[in-house]
């Protein structure tokens, strides 16, 4: 698999997305998600993601302009919040999270979890954004095989892209055999298991046979399963660390070892 920094999938809809970004979830507000952002742009990330719910969407809009980066290079998502959900709201919620990014448009905007009740109303306002232009791509985040399916039901729109949580520890490859058979692209997130896994004694083995870190292999393995992946940092060095992965590339019975470490291990829950 021939992949780079600059590297992308082309949707479902013809939009290219990148497929390393960097994630800003629970990344304090403020000076530390501009400079974070600020970095992972000038050292070649192309995808920021961020929602409104993580409070940072000002932040990470000030950092797309302050970079000098042509606005059409970056591709920036964002999300409407669970109780933002319903036609008129979600597209209230988008006018919100444009004005704080100071965008004219975002790239991706995903639902950010199913609401059950309002998943067709809120699909038909997030067709109407595309339509319209305010966002190049639409999708969902969270959403199991049964909400796709309802989804898909509401408009000859697919959605492009199901966000999710998805590592070796979370190898959800129904998911993803579905999604690929629909053309719905995932996009993983909490790639390195909020930490929890890094130490886990077969990936500090194929890391230590790689000459790479445990991070390293987490997201060489989501790119290698065909995933997009947002690992999310605010340390420089690691926010580096993490584009370093397309120098590489984790032989079959590696990737095979790391999928058989599937536990079911979720580090994010709906609140």
């Amino acid at each position: 698999m021939s992949l780079n920094l600059n590297s992308k999938t082309r949707l479902n809809n013809g939009t290219e997305i990148p497929n390393l970004g960097l994630g800003v979830y629970q990344t304090p507000p403020g000076e530390m998600t501009f400079q974070a952002v600020k970095y992972a742009l000038s050292v070649g990330y192309r995808h920021i993601d961020t929602a409104k719910l993580y409070g940072n969407e000002g932040d990470v809009g000030r950092a797309v302009m302050d970079s000098g980066i042509p606005r059409d290079e970056i591709f920036v998502t964002t999300k409407v919040w669970n109780s933002d959900q319903g036609y008129d709201l979600t597209l209230r919620a988008l006018e919100g999270s444009l004005r704080r990014l100071n965008l004219a448009y975002v790239d991706l905007y995903l639902i950010h979890w199913p609401v059950q009740g309002k998943i067709a109303e809120t699909w038909k306002a997030m067709v109407k954004i595309l339509k319209e232009g305010k966002s190049r791509a639409i999708g969902v985040s969270n959403y199991q095989m049964g909400e796709l399916k309802e989804t898909m039901k509401i408009s000859d729109i697919v959605p492009a892209i199901n966000q999710v949580e998805f590592h070796p520890f979370l190898y959800q490859k129904n998911l993803l055999h579905f999604c690929k058979n629909n053309k719905i692209h995932v996009v993983a997130y909490s790639p390195l298991t909020r930490g929890r896994r890094l130490d886990h004694p077969t990936l500090e083995m194929v890391s230590k046979k790689y000459g790479r870190t445990p991070a390293q292999i987490l997201i060489r393995w989501s790119l290698q399963h065909g995933l997009g992946v947002i690992p999310k940092s605010t340390h420089r060095d690691r926010i580096f660390e993490n584009s370093r992965v397309f120098d590489f590339q984790i032989e079959a019975n590696d990737m095979k070892m790391l999928d058989s470490l599937n536990e079911d291990l979720r580090t994010v829950f709906l609140n």
